[in-house]
């Protein structure tokens, strides 16, 4: 602005015919400089003013501590352990060094089976809280670790006082058929535990793709500790660190003001994870109690196991998303991608996880889907 003025003031001259001698030229150039010190005095006075105002508004002034996480949901890795270790550092290329440091990591199940190495990936994911301590982890369980974790004795009984036995009675003509595991200590498990650990007697799966030992195709899983598939032995081959993760799986996790860009915005939303989802036409709460408790007095854990009946988000939730706050159903358990208003499901590497990607979805707000085949 200043030089912008000294120049048409020798323009002016100029037009009127006057020279621009030394004296004129020097008279000028001070006027131009109390010009500039007025100016730097009232760009001082403008900024101590901005950062008083900044002071008195708490909006202004959200420092690293208040700033909202970025939220990272993985789905299902069965015993993939390189998928995931290229997945984890695209998810730090995507996401950048800072913020992932600090993101909110949540796990949505099915660790372990079908991949050789099962042991490995809950090892790593032992590991993380440990290497990143500014991150937030959460290890949801999955209907795969939910039956490993009841074949090693890890699962709490029913809270009625029932056995589960009460899980696998009036269900016997199935037993043959889906290979039930008959060995030591059968009388103690779960059903889903006898079926993880059993060996089934068909050979291909629904899709025909042959199975891994059980209906869960759990031989790898056994294999990656030491052991052969079915083998009671697994119980002392597994570490106990690893039996205290097993133990410690959550099946429901909620995380409130979750930022998300949607069609109308951006959105604070209540987040609920569950590797499989919620039912539908059942209250919202009770399942959510239900989950949190870890109840096992059923032959199957809906919210770990279920399909079409836990697809959709459910409509008490679904009718209350055109609100200013709405709620995110994220699940991975069904084999695809499927992202459908403010219910996701992560989970592409499906029935055959050895040759699609493994995949995670970032909450940037923005969404973004990040896999372990992508190049940065």
């Amino acid at each position: 602005y200043s030089y912008f003025l000294l120049v048409s003031l020798v323009l002016i001259f100029k037009s009127t015919g006057q020279k621009t001698n030394r004296k004129i030229t020097l008279h000028l150039i001070s006027i131009v400089s109390l010009l500039l010190q007025a100016q730097k005095k009232r760009t001082r006075r403008r900024r101590r003013r901005r950062k008083i105002l900044s002071s008195l508004d708490p909006s202004n002034n959200m420092s690293k501590e208040t700033k909202p996480r970025v939220v990272c949901c993985i789905g299902d890795i069965h015993g993939y352990f390189t998928k995931l270790q290229n997945l984890w550092r695209n998810l730090e290329s995507a996401i950048g060094a800072s913020d992932f440091a600090s993101a909110t990591v949540i796990f949505l199940g099915d660790y372990c089976d079908r991949g050789p190495n099962s042991r490995e990936v809950i090892q790593f994911l032992v590991s993380l809280p440990s290497r990143y301590q500014d991150q937030k982890h959460v290890f949801l369980a999955g209907n795969h670790e939910f039956g490993l974790a009841g074949f090693l004795g890890l699962v709490e009984a029913p809270s009625d006082g029932s056995g589960f036995e009460t899980t696998w009675k009036g269900f016997e003509e199935r037993e043959e058929e889906e290979g039930w595991y008959k060995g030591e200590g059968y009388e103690k498990m779960h059903l889903q535990a006898r079926m993880w650990g059993g060996t089934t007697r068909e050979r291909f799966d629904a899709y025909g793709i042959e199975f891994m030992g059980s209906v869960y195709d759990a031989a790898p899983t056994f294999e990656s500790y030491g052991v052969p598939h079915g083998s009671y032995d697994l119980m002392k081959a597994v570490p106990e660190e690893h039996k205290k993760f097993l133990s410690n799986l959550v099946w429901v996790h909620e995380e409130d003001d979750v930022c998300l860009e949607t069609k109308d915005g951006i959105k604070k939303c209540r987040l609920i994870a569950v590797h499989a989802g919620l039912e539908e036409g059942k209250d919202i709460e009770e399942q959510l109690k239900f989950l949190k408790a870890k109840e096992t007095k059923f032959p199957k854990i809906m919210g770990l196991s279920g399909r079409k009946n836990v697809w959709n988000i459910p409509k008490e939730l679904s009718e209350n998303n055109n609100d200013e706050k709405g709620t995110v159903v994220v699940s991975g358990h069904h084999g695809r991608l499927h992202m459908d208003g403010l219910r996701f499901i992560i989970d592409e590497g499906g029935i055959a996880p050895e040759v699609n990607p493994l995949a995670a979805i970032i909450l940037l707000p923005s969404i973004k889907i990040v896999r372990d085949t992508d190049i940065f």
